[in-house]
């Protein structure tokens, strides 16, 4: 655990865009060879928009990174934070309640609180219209939304105590994490389930992407499972149910568009029977 903690001490951003780069690849390339669903879509285009998401992510992520460092280096000099607080325990033991307080604050919370906060769900609306999840789903976020997402990660920050190579691993876990439960993979049901149990698994993150409530107010994790079935916001549903997108935006000019997909946070609201 000593020669992680170094490696993320000091991992280059060059590294930390490989591992987001590699990721993606490899999930495209497995499920291409054992898709959960035969999408019936132009790939290539439905991953230029995405990825240009992605790519809005990164610069956001990287132009206010020192806010996080600074954050972080400010909890540690002042012993501020659940971590710091805690008695003294193995850097395994401290590596893994970090992890999982960062995911609380940084992902399952922000993702809670934008699907109930209406300003906030206009933003993150926008990874929702997508209606042929894969895993250049993973960061298909509205510029605005990144912006949300990095306040509370680093809110977490703070709160956690957490140092920075802590943070780093984090994200990089994170990023993975998000790209394997949204990819387009057909893992054999007793896996996904036994997954679903300590992970967010790829079954159980594609019910909160079915295009109707109660389903899309479920499911708000991203690493770690533990906090969906602790605060009784786990669902199930039988993947052939499953229905991508959201029932405000399934015209396609509406969820396959970049300009129109950019503006949404700032049209008019609509509702179901708008359709």
């Amino acid at each position: 655990m000593n020669e992680i903690a170094a490696y993320f001490s000091t991992i280059p951003s060059s590294h930390r865009s490989l591992i987001l780069v590699s990721g993606i690849a490899v999930f495209w390339l497995i499920e291409n060879a054992f898709p959960l669903f035969n999408l019936k879509y132009k790939k290539w285009q439905h991953a230029s928009i995405n990825i240009f998401l992605t790519l809005t992510t990164i610069v956001v992520n990287f132009a206010l990174a020192f806010i996080l460092l600074q954050s972080a280096d400010w909890a540690f000099d002042n012993q501020f934070g659940i971590l710091q607080w805690l008695p003294q325990m193995s850097l395994w033991l401290y590596a893994l309640v970090g992890l999982l307080l960062l995911d609380l604050i940084g992902a399952y919370l922000v993702h809670l609180v934008e699907h109930k906060i209406k300003l906030l769900w206009r933003f993150h609306l926008i990874h929702h219209t997508d209606v042929w999840v894969d895993t250049t789903s993973a960061n298909r976020h509205h510029p605005g939304e990144s912006l949300i997402r990095f306040a509370f990660t680093t809110l977490g920050v703070l709160i956690v105590g957490s140092p920075m190579w802590l943070v780093f691993l984090y994200q990089t876990l994170s990023v993975i994490a998000t790209q394997f439960n949204h990819a387009n993979i057909d893992l054999p049901k007793k896996w996904d389930t036994v997954l679903s149990y300590f992970i967010v698994s790829p079954n159980m993150h594609k019910v909160h992407h079915h295009y109707k409530l109660p389903y899309t107010d479920s499911n708000y994790g991203n690493i770690f499972s533990i906090w969906d079935r602790m605060f009784g916001t786990f669902k199930t549903l039988p993947k052939e149910d499953i229905i991508y997108g959201v029932d405000t935006h399934m015209k396609l000019e509406e969820h396959n568009q970049l300009q129109n997909l950019l503006k949404i946070p700032f049209q008019k609201h609509r509702s179901p029977e708008n359709l």
